[in-house]
């Protein structure tokens, strides 16, 4: 098992080679075509602020997926969102997305304050590229509903490349609203031909909403599945001594 050290060339190792954590590489850059071939192969980034002020490049063997048509919404939820309380929107907001991600209980001690300034420059260049989304929650405000007045309370964002959807945060703040998020993504996704969204890591919360482990061979199989150019436009020149794997057989 080993930790890569990239350099200013746009390549990644084999993951096979990683360490048991899914830890594979360090360093390198976040720039929009070093992520585009990351997400394509299966990587993605993650700031240690407390150990290194480099990226760290994780790509699991074991990945924790949602199918969108797997989504398990539950008898409390189903109620809510016959309700009709919240208004959701796509790709509307992702600025304040990204900042009440950053903002929400516990991230600034998570993983070292993984989402700093560095990651939030990248994933605003990935949303201008079009590469980045995200999906909104608002709740109306009860004096101003009649204008149309809302307050972002939770949303989530991510990577949309190949026809799926790399999850990267979600926050929330009102109850439920992340969970609202989620299932109004996989809805999206599947009447849309989405293939899965990538969770990166199992936790409760995901896991009772339909979350499931798959190999990362199968995850590739899955994302390789249908042709796209995204990634191709990207494609670096590998070198021989440190190529990435063939996932396209």
């Amino acid at each position: 098992m080993a930790v890569y050290q990239l350099d200013d060339d746009l390549w990644f190792p084999d993951p096979r080679n990683g360490e048991e954590s899914g830890l594979v590489a360090i360093g390198g850059d976040l720039s929009v075509e070093r992520l585009v071939l990351a997400y394509c192969n299966g990587f993605f980034p993650w700031y240690a602020f407390r150990s290194s002020h480099e990226p760290h490049w994780y790509c699991p063997m074991d990945r924790f997926v949602i199918f969108p048509e797997k989504i398990h919404i539950s008898h409390s939820m189903k109620q809510l969102m016959r309700q009709g309380k919240y208004h959701i929107t796509f790709n509307q907001a992702f600025e304040h997305v990204l900042e009440g991600c950053a903002r929400s209980n516990g991230r600034s001690s998570e993983m070292g304050a993984w989402l700093g300034q560095d990651m939030k420059n990248a994933y605003m260049k990935l949303h201008d590229e079009g590469v980045a989304a995200s999906l909104e929650v608002w709740e109306p405000q009860s004096e101003e509903a009649e204008k149309g007045k809302y307050r972002l309370v939770g949303g989530l964002y991510g990577v949309s490349l190949r026809n799926a959807f790399f999850g990267e945060s979600m926050f929330s703040l009102v109850p439920n609203a992340s969970k609202l998020a989620l299932i109004c993504l996989a809805k999206i996704l599947e009447q849309t031909g989405g293939l899965f969204i990538d969770c990166q890591f199992e936790t409760p919360h995901l896991k009772s909403m339909g979350g499931e482990h798959i190999s990362y061979d199968r995850y590739m199989d899955i994302l390789n599945g249908r042709t796209t150019s995204e990634c191709a436009a990207h494609a670096p020149r590998h070198s021989q001594t440190e190529p990435l794997p063939d996932t396209d057989n």
